[in-house]
């Protein structure tokens, strides 16, 4: 992760085509190890190709990936806002019910009377 972390700081910084010397200066600089194997087999299989429609691919890719528990809502959520209503309603009946115990705990006294 580190490696494509390195290689796109080298591309957002101006460099179209970051070479294994490009890489490893930027991991040298925060402290990370450089591991030659995986420097070698992400550069030859970005070699020729678009940052942005890797990451364009990268993203469809991700959407047809099945998402489990709360992380599915969140997802979701932006795309068409049918999962986020329910969830909403739900947020603010708890928080009506919630207001009206802490008026009922008090019972017209105060902590100071």
């Amino acid at each position: 992760m580190k490696v494509i972390a390195a290689y796109l700081l080298a591309v957002l910084g101006g460099n179209t085509c970051p070479t294994e010397k490009d890489l490893k200066k930027i991991l040298a600089s925060v402290g990370a190890e450089a591991d030659d194997d995986r420097i070698q087999l992400l550069l030859s299989q970005v070699e020729g190709k678009d940052i942005t429609e890797l990451i364009a691919a990268g993203r469809e890719k991700l959407a047809s990936v099945p998402a489990g528990g709360g992380a599915a809502c969140a997802v979701a959520a932006p795309g068409g806002g049918g999962a986020a209503a329910p969830a909403a309603a739900e947020k603010k009946e708890e928080k009506k019910v919630e207001e009206k115990e802490e008026s009922d705990d008090d019972m017209g006294f105060s902590l100071f009377d």
